[in-house]
């Protein structure tokens, strides 16, 4: 089915690089960017079926969600003040261990909803009951890459295994719009067979691998004590870096680990969560510039909120305030690696040209949180809320107009409060699997 045309007219667009170009009209047709012309140069021979006038905001790529558990914003503030392995052990995979399918709808709803709010069009989702998150990312319209989880510590890995592959061939040519990664747990959650096993896996199916890597020192000790190299290392020995790796967080990667990783292994960088649950300086900080990275969330669970321009900021601020040195990071750097995120999917998002995905945000930066700028990347990311994203649009549909969720939020709220009431009734589980356990 073809989709309407959309002209943006009049915009100022701010590219990957950070550069601007003001007075462009830019349109959209059957999903995808049709044209940019000067508005000074259009003869107007190109028509729309709508026209969005803007000539007082700006227009960017969709924001990328690197790593998410889009499902845990069901979970959101149960779990704080606590130390990882209290908030792991004591607290979510117990309440994760009762879930049902509908809590992870209604949560990956949720958390597509705040996404969209701010201006992500396209999530790395990272968790279980992957029909339940692939119903919630059909039914609100974004772009997405789901990596099913895959414990293989658990005793019945191989028929999770299969599941998961099973799933992945049913659904891949489902829509433009989703694709997929194997998505083994961890290192220290995925012994060695089974890791193995997952990774052959990937290697059949022509898939990269999103796990989380490093995220705590204990990981990195851990791992020395039981196979006697790094989890990057440990990675290694079964071919993973043959793939592209997306690498949840890395935080506590070592100089020495630089030698495993390839130019397709991107970081996805979720430093909220860092600072909530106390995981100390790692080695990130220091290695930052040598590595492929952009920004996740993480699980709303340990980082409150899925806006990938907030982790964008609070890694600014960090590595400014740790190298004693505000020249450091700087804006257009940020912005670059925000859009990077675009690049650990096969999607051909986050360019402003002819023929790429129009996955687009308008922002308003005529507003109290913003004014005055001078300089709309710095307002974005130093300054900017949900409240500058004036439109949202996925493969040229509009998914946030006007400031507005086009989803009906009323009847989503109501359902995740009743969800949320249900979970608390239920209590904890047994999980089956344990952190650094």
């Amino acid at each position: 089915m073809k989709k309407g045309s959309v002209l943006l007219k009049c915009a100022a667009l701010i590219f990957g690089d950070g550069s601007v170009r003001t007075r462009q009209n830019l349109y959209t047709e059957d999903g995808r960017i049709a044209a940019i012309v000067d508005t000074d140069s259009d003869d107007g021979s190109r028509q729309a079926d709508e026209v969005i006038d803007c000539s007082r905001y700006f227009v960017t790529c969709g924001i990328v969600n690197l790593h998410a558990h889009t499902a845990m914003n069901i979970f959101k503030g149960i779990a704080e003040d606590v130390k990882p392995d209290q908030w792991f052990n004591d607290m979510i995979f117990p309440y994760e261990s009762k879930m049902t399918p509908q809590d992870v709808y209604i949560g990956t709803k949720l958390g597509i909803a705040e996404m969209i709010n701010n201006g992500v069009t396209a999530v790395a989702d990272h968790y279980f009951m992957e029909e339940e998150v692939l119903r919630a990312v059909k039914d609100t319209g974004i772009r997405a890459d789901l990596a099913p989880t895959v414990f293989g510590a658990s005793p019945d890995y191989r028929d999770r295994l299969a599941q998961v592959r099973a799933f992945i061939t049913e659904h891949e040519k489902d829509s433009e719009l989703v694709e997929f990664h194997m998505g083994p747990h961890a290192d220290y959650t995925c012994p060695p067979q089974a890791m193995g096993d997952i990774v052959d896996a990937a290697k059949a199916m022509d898939l990269p691998l999103h796990l989380h890597l490093a995220e705590e020192e204990a990981q990195v000790k851990i791992a020395l004590e039981k196979y006697g190299v790094t989890p990057f290392g440990y990675m290694e020995r079964f071919g993973a870096f043959d793939l592209p790796v997306l690498a949840a967080h890395g935080l506590w990667i070592r100089e020495d680990d630089l030698k495993y990783i390839k130019d397709d292994t991107m970081f996805a960088f979720c430093p909220k969560t860092y600072m909530k649950l106390g995981s100390g300086r790692g080695g990130f900080f220091d290695l930052y510039d040598k590595l492929n990275y952009s920004f996740g969330t993480d699980g709303a669970a340990s980082s409150n909120t899925v806006n990938p321009v907030e982790q964008a900021r609070l890694f600014a601020l960090l590595g400014k305030f740790l190298d004693d040195d505000g020249r450091t990071h700087p804006t257009e750097d940020m912005w670059k690696h925000l859009m990077n995120g675009h690049r650990a999917f096969r999607f051909g998002t986050g360019y402003l040209r002819e023929g790429a995905p129009a996955d687009l945000v308008i922002w308003d930066l005529n507003m109290p949180d913003t004014m005055a700028y001078y300089h709309p990347v710095t307002a974005i990311l130093y300054s900017s809320t949900s409240a500058n994203v004036r439109c949202t649009m996925v493969a040229g549909e509009i998914l946030k107009r006007d400031g507005k969720l086009v989803m009906d939020t009323e009847e989503l709220l109501r359902e995740a409060s009743e969800a949320q009431q249900a979970l608390i009734a239920r209590g904890k589980g047994k999980a089956n699997v344990g952190y650094l356990r």
